[in-house]
């Protein structure tokens, strides 16, 4: 991070729209900060696009005189019954609030707001590095106000609540979950009396909604190294709560001295290196839950040890299971996540085997377009230990690669359709929709992934009349 001072930081933010919030504000005779996020990652300097601006008064006020001086094309909404006002020009977007102090019922996260000063607005903050203010008034511009030390917590990459935890927690349980993804995006360490709260208060997660818990583990997820999320999760207890199926893959059992391997730190290692590869939410999920079916499917076999057979089968059964209750979209992206689960065996399987052109076929058939999604998932399940191990795995996928790009450039297999589809054959014979036309529909495609056959038209063509020549069937339409 970088220390600025106030000049600097008067410096940084002179930019017409914070000019524009500074003279706005003067006119009304209000008190204007930018607060939040946007000051925490000016000292961090990351990207910050989302200006939070709180006004000792009317919120709403100022919202309506600044989209008024940004002019043309300035667009403000207004959300009377929170107080709050949005004002978006292009790029820009600025979030308007009064200061205001809050008090909580047990059983909900909605405050009751009433209006306050700067001191009460900065106490209701989640956490030090998010209750700093910049003042933008003429006078003080440029000014930092940060009494609780959110500066040093930034130095020695602390997240802490700004109050009592306890109070802060089981006010709105939701920063519970924001607590450890901003250590995990951040990657801040929590502060022992924070995360003791985390401990204590983790039942009052049951007000939160399923889908503002799933917003947060998005955010987990699709942070650097996710797995310091889960992991803190799984410390502070929430982790059982929100997700059992997860929790479940834990420990490691023993029969004859013989025990398994840990699929929840594996799980973990797995969503990482997928993470260090690629930026997509949903193959991250993938990864998550690639091994999520093995708790159902763990057996001990006197001759094979433990075994998790079917276990990708299972777990793609179980993922519409967990995307329901969490709420998680269930259209394309859940079904991406339950094929990558569903194949995840399949190049291992084919590495395993001696790598025959039908094997690599059928799956490219199977994975699509998703099948460099698959291998790169794959590939990051190689979690051994022993070094000769992996790089002899990692050199057969390698292989498997070759043979993907060499068959696709020959056969377009590739999420290919038979040549003669299910028309043609209908016609050609007199059927009906019949079961023996599927027969040879899937007769046809079975051949073109085994080698039989040329991905072809004539060549399909004539192999159906010839099969249904075997079948006793009669080209009736030349």
């Amino acid at each position: 991070m970088k220390l600025y001072s106030d000049e600097e930081l008067a410096r940084l933010l002179d930019r017409r729209e914070f000019r524009l919030l500074s003279s706005t504000a003067d006119s009304l005779g209000l008190e204007c900060y930018v607060v939040g996020g946007y000051v925490r990652d000016l000292f961090l300097e990351r990207p910050s696009k989302d200006i939070d601006v709180v006004v000792v008064g009317s919120g709403l006020e100022m919202a309506k005189a600044y989209g008024k001086a940004l002019g043309r094309g300035a667009h403000v909404s207004l959300f009377k019954n929170f107080g709050t006002a949005q004002v978006k020009q292009g790029s820009l977007e600025v979030e308007f609030v009064g200061a205001r102090k809050e008090s909580y019922n047990r059983d909900s996260r909605n405050p009751i707001v009433e209006n306050g000063t700067l001191e009460d607005d900065q106490n209701r903050r989640d956490f030090t590095i998010n209750a700093m203010a910049v003042c933008l008034n003429g006078d003080r511009f440029g000014e930092l106000v940060d009494p609780f030390g959110g500066i040093d917590d930034l130095q020695d990459r602390i997240i802490r609540t700004p109050l009592d935890p306890d109070i802060t927690f089981s006010d709105d349980p939701l920063r519970m979950l924001r607590c450890i993804r901003f250590a995990t995006q951040l990657n801040f360490y929590i502060e022992d009396s924070t995360f003791s709260s985390l401990e204590k208060n983790r039942e009052r997660i049951e007000i939160i909604s399923k889908e503002r818990i799933a917003e947060e583990l998005n955010k987990i997820i699709l942070s650097p190294i996710p797995s310091k999320g889960f992991i803190d999760l799984d410390r502070c207890g929430l982790l059982e709560l929100i997700f059992p199926e997860l929790y479940a893959l834990q420990g490691v059992e023993t029969v004859n001295g013989r025990g398994h391997k840990d699929v929840f730190l594996h799980t973990l290692q797995v969503m990482d290196n997928v993470a260090a590869g690629s930026q997509d939410l949903w193959l991250r999920w993938a990864a998550l839950l690639h091994d999520i079916g093995k708790p159902r499917t763990k057996r001990w076999d006197d001759s094979h040890g433990w075994t998790f057979y079917n276990h990708n089968y299972v777990g793609s059964r179980m993922v519409p299971q967990i995307f329901e209750r969490m709420k998680l979209p269930k259209n394309e992206k859940m079904k991406y996540v339950q094929k990558m689960v569903d194949l995840h065996m399949r190049p291992i399987a084919i590495v395993d085997d001696e790598v025959t052109d039908s094997a690599v076929r059928r799956l490219l058939f199977d994975a699509g377009d998703d099948i460099d999604d698959l291998m790169l998932l794959c590939e990051a399940d190689i979690t051994s230990r022993n070094e000769l191990k992996k790089q002899r795995l990692l050199s057969n996928f390698q292989f498997v690669r070759e043979k993907l790009r060499d068959l696709e450039e020959r056969d377009r297999i590739r999420n290919f359709q038979p040549p003669v589809d299910g028309l043609e054959i209908m016609r050609v014979f007199g059927l009906g929709p019949t079961p023996m036309v599927g027969e040879l529909k899937t007769a046809i495609k079975d051949a073109i992934l085994d080698g039989i056959i040329p991905n072809s038209h004539d060549e399909a063509f004539a192999f159906m009349l010839e099969l249904a020549r075997q079948k006793g069937l009669e080209q009736v339409n030349e």
